[in-house]
């Protein structure tokens, strides 16, 4: 007999969740669905109040779906949530913790909430990997604020879920947790797992995953592989420092960041047309680069848009896998 498909990691099957209260009712989400195949590194992205920590509230259990399905592992959110619950390790946005343990005997009380023990050797490595060996037996409440977020990422390793949730994971921490996170991350996706990722930071989503969904308002509008997402995009982008104002020939197309202008240009006539404005202008132009497309541009030109053809082409095509 044929051996039946094994079930994505992670799927969200027509999820929608509306808030009611005094003054109405909020649709956070609106029919999501969309699969994450195993071993997959994928990316949630989208502007603040699109959806993302709901839907991994649903995926979490911590939220009821108002409609729609989630499943971990092929385990239904809700009618299987021990077994889906504990396929399932999240690194929340917020730094919560006790502050009565040390991070060994907060971390060994966390793997007994999924009945793991004697797992001291497991702990052992999660410390040295994420940089608390020296941290093991101090309390809680005398760490940084990186620190303690390394403790919140070994929390929701310790019972080696085979799927990871890492929601807003690098907000407010150093270049040092960061660089050591992503390494950890991507030898645990390298060994099988899978992993999950909302940022805002969208260099790290285009270095990291291999897939990406974008949500506005609840809804998806971009789902494709990330190289597609940037491919997608024909043009280039011209960056440029400068203390002057745009002229209104250029200032439309561009997005400006402090002393950095980044204005979009098709082709070389563009270009050329371009900066002939700018000198036209007396515009003062300073380490001039030009190169493609990154995916904050996607992001940006994709949230001032709507949902497109991209969606449906990579839905029809299995989720752009």
């Amino acid at each position: 007999m044929p051996v039946p498909p094994r079930p994505p990691a992670v799927r969200f099957e027509a999820v929608t969740k509306v808030y009611s209260g005094a003054r109405g009712t909020v649709r956070a989400l609106g029919g999501v669905s969309f699969d994450i195949d195993e071993g997959e590194f994928f990316g949630l992205l989208g502007p603040n109040g699109a959806g993302k920590t709901t839907l991994i509230s649903v995926l979490a259990g911590l939220t009821r779906a108002t409609s729609g399905r989630a499943t971990v592992m092929g385990h239904d959110v809700v009618t299987d949530f021990a077994t889906a619950r504990k396929a399932l390790g999240i690194v929340p946005q917020e730094l919560v913790f006790d502050p009565f343990f040390s991070v060994r005997e907060t971390l060994r009380i966390q793997g007994g909430y999924f009945g793991v023990k004697n797992n001291d050797a497991w702990i052992d490595e999660l410390l040295a990997n994420l940089g608390l060996a020296d941290k093991a037996n101090a309390n809680m409440r005398q760490l940084s604020g990186g620190m303690k977020r390394r403790v919140l990422v070994a929390q929701a390793l310790v019972h080696k879920p085979p799927v990871i949730v890492l929601d807003e994971p690098t907000a407010g921490v150093d270049v040092e947790l960061r660089q050591t996170l992503w390494s950890f991350i991507a030898r645990l996706n390298r060994e099988g797992h899978t992993v999950l990722l909302t940022t805002h930071y969208l260099e790290e989503a285009e270095a990291l995953c291999g897939r990406i969904a974008m949500l506005k308002q609840g809804q998806v509008v971009a789902l494709d592989k990330t190289s597609a997402l940037l491919a997608g995009t024909a043009h280039q982008m011209m960056r440029f420092k400068t203390d002057d104002a745009l002229p209104a020939a250029v200032a439309p197309r561009a997005r400006v960041t402090g002393r950095i202008a980044q204005v979009a240009a098709h082709d070389p006539v563009e270009v050329e047309a371009t900066l002939a404005a700018l000198r036209e202008a007396n515009v003062r132009v300073e380490d001039l680069e030009i190169g493609r497309a990154d995916l904050e541009d996607v992001f940006l030109q994709i949230m001032q848009g709507g949902p497109g053809a991209r969606v449906a082409a990579a839905l029809d095509a299995g989720g752009g896998r």
